[in-house]
């Protein structure tokens, strides 16, 4: 595979990432841009800056993986883990693209492509063992008779087995009102 054409799960990682640094950065102004309306807002501003952030970050991996000729990088699943932790601040969909990212990374094209983009060859499968060597057929062991028991000439009877009675409970006392 040549490392000028992508694969199309690398370009829809690509798609989805530069989307979800869009959405990120207006879902980070406008929570930020809320808090601050807000007295006690003021104090939640280091967390809602934290989409804004993660979109900077975004951004930034997308226009690596639009690049032409592409440069040598990572799957970069730290940013997925990070968009699926967004859903803390309520971005849903910033969520369901980092799963899909995590879900593509994993995929064999997608690996094959960052091992060639990178210079290091891609894992080859492992080759099946070998079958074992013939071994010999196991010989039969001779069948030796035993000699037969002489017949009982006669069997004790079964004798009934009595249960034993249950052990009688004393009465229980019960407290009067």
């Amino acid at each position: 595979m040549n490392t000028q054409q992508k694969p199309t799960l690398v370009q829809v990682i690509a798609w989805m990432t530069l989307v979800s640094g869009i959405v990120n950065l207006f879902w980070g102004f406008a929570a930020s841009g809320t808090a601050l309306a807000t007295v006690v807002g003021v104090i939640c501003v280091p967390i809602t800056i934290l989409p804004t952030i993660l979109g900077i970050f975004e951004l930034i991996y997308a226009a690596k993986l639009f690049s032409n000729p592409p440069q040598a990088m990572q799957p970069s699943t730290n940013i997925a883990v990070f968009e699926i932790a967004s859903v803390l601040t309520g971005n849903i969909f910033s969520m369901a693209v980092g799963i899909l990212a995590l879900v593509f990374y994993n995929d064999t094209v997608v690996k094959d492509y960052f091992a060639r983009l990178n210079g290091t060859l891609p894992s080859e499968p492992a080759t099946p063992p070998a079958p074992p060597a013939s071994l010999p057929e196991p010989e039969p062991s001779p069948v030796m008779e035993e000699p037969a028991a002489p017949p009982a000439e006669e069997a004790p009877a079964p004798e009934s087995e009595e249960k034993p009675a249950k052990p009688k409970r004393a009465p229980r006392k019960v407290a009067k009102k």
